[in-house]
C-alpha cells in the first residue's frame, strides 16, 4: 500500500495535465472558428468513429452485424459531428454552443457531487454502477443553471417569455446527456473494455469525453433534420 499514494498522485498529474491541453486546444480552435474549428471537430470525429470500429468488432458476432454496427455509428457521429461543426463556425452560433458545452459539463458536475452526497437507488447498475437517480436530479439542476448563466451573463440573451423554455431544456439537456453516457458505457461493458481507447493519457478514448455532448449534438442534429422536412 505504501506506493499507492504516489501512483495516485501521479495520475491525478498526468489528467489534469491533459485535462488543460484538452481544454486549450478546443478552446483555440473554437475561438479561431471557421475552417479551424471545423478540422478540429472532424478530426475528433474520426477519433471517435476509430473507437467506436474497435467496440464494435468486439461486440458484433457476424459481418452483417459489424456492417450495422458500422452504419449506425457513420450516422450517430457523423450527424453529431455536423451539428458540432455548424453552431461552432457559423456567426452568432458559438453562444449556443458555449451554452450546450457549459451544460454537459455542469450535468457531469452536478450528477458527481449530487450521487456523492445523496446516494440512492442506482438507475441501471448493470451498465453504468456508480450514476444514481439522485446523481441525475443533481445533473438536471446543473445544466439548468449553466444554461441560465451563458444565456443571462455571456450570451445576454433577452429571455423574456423564453424562460420557461430554458427551466425545460436544462432538464432536456441533462438527460441526453445522461443517455449518452449511459450508451457509450453499455457499448464497453459488452466489448469488455473500461475506455474507449487510451488517446488521452489518464483520461481514456475520446469517445470517453464526448459521449454527452454527441449525444446532446445528435438529438438537436435529428430536430433539424424533421424541422427542415
Amino acid at each position: 500500500m505504501a506506493g499507492a499514494e504516489p501512483k495516485k498522485n501521479s495520475d491525478l498529474g498526468v489528467r489534469t495535465v491533459s485535462a488543460v491541453v484538452m481544454v486549450a486546444i478546443a478552446g483555440t480552435a473554437l475561438w479561431l472558428g471557421g475552417w479551424v474549428w471545423t478540422a478540429f471537430v472532424a478530426a475528433v470525429a474520426l477519433g471517435v468513429l476509430w473507437e467506436w470500429t474497435r467496440l464494435a468488432r468486439a461486440i458484433a458476432g457476424s459481418t452483417p452485424a459489424m456492417l450495422g454496427w458500422q452504419l449506425a455509428g457513420a450516422a450517430y457521429v457523423g450527424l453529431g459531428a455536423t451539428m458540432l461543426a455548424r453552431l461552432g463556425s457559423v456567426a452568432g452560433i458559438p453562444d449556443v454552443l458555449l451554452a450546450l458545452v457549459a451544460g454537459v459539463i455542469a450535468t457531469d458536475v452536478g450528477a458527481y457531487f449530487a450521487g456523492r452526497t445523496f446516494g440512492g437507488p442506482k438507475i441501471a447498475p448493470r451498465i453504468s454502477p456508480s450514476k444514481t437517480w439522485s446523481g441525475l436530479g443533481g445533473g438536471m439542476i446543473g445544466a439548468t443553471l449553466a444554461l441560465w448563466f451563458v444565456a443571462t451573463q455571456v450570451a445576454h440573451w433577452n429571455l423574456g417569455k423564453s424562460l420557461p423554455w430554458l427551466l425545460a431544456l436544462g432538464p432536456i439537456l441533462a438527460i441526453t446527456a445522461q443517455a449518452g453516457d449511459f450508451f457509450e458505457s453499455w457499448m464497453k461493458r459488452r466489448a469488455g473494455v473500461k475506455d474507449s481507447s487510451h488517446l488521452i493519457p489518464g483520461h481514456g478514448g475520446l469517445f470517453d469525453r464526448v459521449d454527452g455532448l454527441l449525444a446532446v449534438c445528435f438529438v438537436l442534429g435529428l430536430v433539424s433534420l424533421l424541422s427542415l422536412a
